[in-house]
């Protein structure tokens, strides 16, 4: 196989993936912090490589951002996007001892997204009090606990719906085009 065309039909995947992210983020901006990025990019790292989240999670962040507006932000949501993939990518063990039980997978990894609602909030909320000077950080983290919530709680609703479709999609173009 040349891999060169696997390696292009793998990039093509990643940037319908990327495109599939910014409009879910899209449709949902209306919504504080609900959006399917996060559950996306957890399918794809743990169905793919860490790699492939991080690019997916770039593009969608850069992407989006000309839309719903650019700042010191971007470069904290991508930071903050690869942090927590890496530490998913070290539960892709985990995810496929579980491949036999799917429903108590499917459970698992939701609590999982949720926890990433408020693990990505400190994570953002800590580069932000960094750049901004902001002297106490606990008062600044804790008024956004409100919206942490909401990301957590759309993070494991968009995790539990789209895991049993998408999940699987994944694995059928892996398997056909050798990625």
């Amino acid at each position: 196989m040349d891999k060169r065309v696997g390696s292009s039909r793998r990039l093509a995947f990643l940037a319908v993936m990327a495109a599939f992210c910014f409009m879910g983020r899209q449709i949902t901006a209306g919504l504080p912090n609900i959006q399917p990025v996060t559950a996306i990019l957890m399918m794809l790292t743990l169905q793919l490589t860490l790699a492939d989240g991080i690019i997916v999670a770039a593009l969608t962040i850069l992407i989006s951002n000309i839309f719903l507006g650019m700042g010191p932000w971007t470069i904290y949501q991508i930071l903050t996007y690869t942090i927590l993939m890496a530490g998913l990518y070290g539960l892709r063990p985990l995810h496929r001892r579980l491949a036999s039980k799917p429903k108590l997978r499917l459970v698992l990894f939701a609590l999982v997204a949720f926890f990433f609602g408020f693990l990505y909030g400190f994570v953002i909320s800590f580069f932000s009090a960094q750049t901004y000077s902001i002297s106490n950080f606990w008062a600044y983290y804790l008024q956004g606990l409100p919206f942490d919530l909401l990301h957590a709680l759309g993070n494991a609703l968009f995790y539990l719906i789209l895991e049993p479709i998408l999940s699987p999609l994944i694995q059928v173009l892996r398997k056909q085009y050798h990625f």
